[in-house]
């Protein structure tokens, strides 16, 4: 245990990149992540999406790892590991949606298991809060994408109760968002706008397109 004067350049950072299929998040997430460190060779991609993250070689030597179902916590934890023993920088998760929402994820897990339903959350609730302590306790900068889906709600209308649409909503355990040191929100026009920032560095700002410079920020 050891006194020191706080330091912004110490902090990593922990940052949500949340948006629609085809929002720009992978390359958004690449170019942030080039920004913060400025050495393509000290970034890595945690890539679910089918090697999905090889489309964007072209932008330098990023580093990758291609995990495939079932998409348990503890993979991610594993990759998350092996990025920081290989001494990289900043750790691309993209995307933490499918741990909740993916194959073997654990929504998933969570319906083929037997027995009560509430008492299996319980089994289950350390093993994702084991992932989301994996990002935030990292000793490299963490950018996870989220995938956002349309959100309804159940309204009465003439007696009936009818779904109406709400906006849309990031695939992952409700309040995961909070977690992160900043959440942009990326729209199918990729445009970001930071729906959280403790840096406030974005907020209340207007629409921007993500770049480098948005990382070396």
């Amino acid at each position: 245990m050891q006194l020191q004067k706080a330091s912004r350049k110490k902090a990593k950072m922990k940052l949500a990149l949340q948006g629609p299929s085809g929002s720009g998040k992978s390359i958004g997430a690449l170019l942030i992540a080039f920004g913060l460190c400025g050495d393509w060779n000290k970034i890595a991609v945690i890539d679910t999406e089918n090697s999905s993250a090889d489309l964007y070689a072209h932008l330098g030597s990023y580093n990758t790892i291609a995990i495939a179902p079932p998409f348990s916590p503890e993979k991610f934890i594993q990759a998350v590991k092996l990025c920081e023993d290989s001494k990289m920088e900043v750790i691309i998760i993209d995307s933490v949606s499918h741990e909740w929402d993916g194959s073997g994820g654990i929504l998933d897990i969570h319906s083929n298991m037997a027995g009560n339903s509430f008492t299996n959350w319980g089994k289950l609730t350390h093993r994702h809060n084991a992932f989301v302590q994996a990002m935030l306790q990292s000793s490299c900068h963490i950018i996870g994408t989220i995938r956002s889906k349309q959100d309804y709600v159940l309204n009465e209308k003439n007696g009936k109760m009818v779904p109406e649409k709400v906006g849309l909503k990031g695939v992952q355990r409700d309040g995961l968002d909070y977690e992160f040191t900043i959440v942009l929100d990326v729209d199918s026009k990729h445009n970001a706008v930071a729906s959280k920032d403790r840096t406030s560095l974005f907020i209340s700002k207007p629409e921007f397109r993500i770049s480098v410079e948005t990382g070396k920020q």
